[in-house]
């Protein structure tokens, strides 16, 4: 049992729980804050989402004890808060509550699309709800719901939402109290050895690849192969893949903490509808010149929810003309913690194979001379492009139509 202390809906606790224990369960169980509803604990359903520093999160795939000293608010902790004051009646008004369970994990989610998508119409309302599922199947009161509360928010501004966009984006540094009743008292002293919540470059000092965890990945199918096309002479083409740096700013979400010759440390950041995450690890890079056939490996850490990650990504060049080059690249990866419990894993296949065709466009368009200016941002992961391109290709597919490249 470890001791952790956390504070929630403003108020400071300190309680002990096992490593294994999820924070919707201890929400639940230790601190009797039932409005977080868990459904199905996979990380799939949404109904368990509470907001951790401020960022939507399912409850059920994260543990409690890696919210050591964060803030998190629950569906009881939003008395004062002026977007719900907007969102409850607007839930009434439009029929939007059905039986209630989804309720509290579809009032987090939409208090997140008013404060971060200001603008959004109806198919970006219901693209930004698709990660929460309500078995009522009444969606369309809660899309009107949301777009009526963005309308009003348009209509007259609340100067206290505006404030809260404002604060999104800004850092936050969260302080928790320790109780001091006699109860808490007893409690010993937090151990020492605890690691730190968030330090990039320390986790990428522990990444390694495990060889038998990737056998085991490979065997169970854990391993995608895809290619893209790149029109420019194959030997153009293997001096920038050698190039880390160059090669990390053409990936969504990846960025560079340090580099030294065929070994970098960095973070990749993803977003999957209210599930985040952002995997801090090292990677070495194996090149065979004559093949022109290379082989990064790496391994990473979500610091949040302590999932781990590690895998190999093989490329090779096929050189189609004398100025045209096909990049084979050949995946095969392993995912344990919380997140391995996203049991989806045709849309996650399809969603990196998304990525890597991503991928292959920054590259062409670096080789095409576009270095980008300074002030230009960091390709992100754009999950909701994404994500619809990939739900359209298999709606496609259903009806017999060869999915769009």
């Amino acid at each position: 049992m470890d001791s952790i202390s956390i504070q929630v809906n403003g108020r400071g606790y300190s309680r002990r729980a096992e490593p294994r224990m999820h924070l919707g369960d201890f929400l639940r169980d230790e601190l009797r804050l039932t409005g977080t509803h868990l459904g199905c604990e996979h990380g799939v359903c949404g109904a368990c989402t509470v907001l951790v520093n401020g960022q939507p999160t399912r409850s059920c795939i994260t543990f409690a004890v890696a919210c050591e000293g964060q803030e998190v608010t629950t569906i009881e902790g939003y008395d004062d808060d002026a977007v719900m004051q907007r969102l409850r009646p607007a839930f009434t008004r439009h029929h939007a509550l059905q039986c209630g369970f989804c309720t509290p994990g579809m009032l987090t989610t939409a208090r997140d699309i008013v404060l971060r998508v200001p603008h959004a119409d109806e198919a970006r309302v219901r693209l930004e709800l698709s990660g929460n599922l309500c078995r009522c199947t009444g969606y369309q009161g809660i899309v009107d719901a949301i777009l009526d509360v963005l309308q009003q928010q348009r209509d007259t501004p609340d100067t206290q939402v505006e404030n809260l966009r404002k604060a999104l984006s800004l850092p936050r540094t969260i302080a928790v109290d320790r109780l001091t009743s006699p109860n808490q008292a007893q409690l010993p002293a937090r151990s020492p050895a605890k690691p730190p919540a968030a330090d990039p470059v320390a986790s990428a000092e522990m990444a390694e690849v495990d060889p038998v965890a990737m056998a085991k990945a490979k065997a169970k199918g854990n391993a995608i192969e895809v290619h893209f096309d790149v029109p420019y002479p194959a030997d153009q083409v293997w001096e920038f893949m050698g190039d880390l740096p160059a090669v990390a700013s053409c990936l969504p979400g990846a960025t560079i903490d340090s580099h030294e010759g065929e070994r970098v440390k960095g973070t990749i950041a993803i977003k999957f509808g209210p599930m985040s995450a952002a995997f801090a690890g090292a990677a070495r890079l194996e090149r065979d010149d004559v093949a022109r056939r290379a082989v990064l490996r790496g391994a990473g850490q979500d610091s949040l929810s302590k999932s781990r990650t590690q895998g190999d990504i093989i490329y090779r060049l096929e050189a189609l003309s004398a100025g045209s080059t096909r990049v084979h690249v050949d995946m095969i990866y392993a995912l344990q913690g919380p997140l391995a419990q996203f049991s989806r894993s045709g849309l996650v296949k399809d969603f990196v194979r998304r990525m890597v065709a991503d991928f292959g466009k920054q590259i062409t368009r670096r080789l095409g001379g576009h270095t980008g200016a300074s002030s230009e941002p960091q390709p992100t992961v754009s999950v909701a492009g994404m994500m619809w391109s990939v739900l359209w290709s298999r709606i496609r597919g259903w009806f017999g139509k060869s999915p769009q490249a």
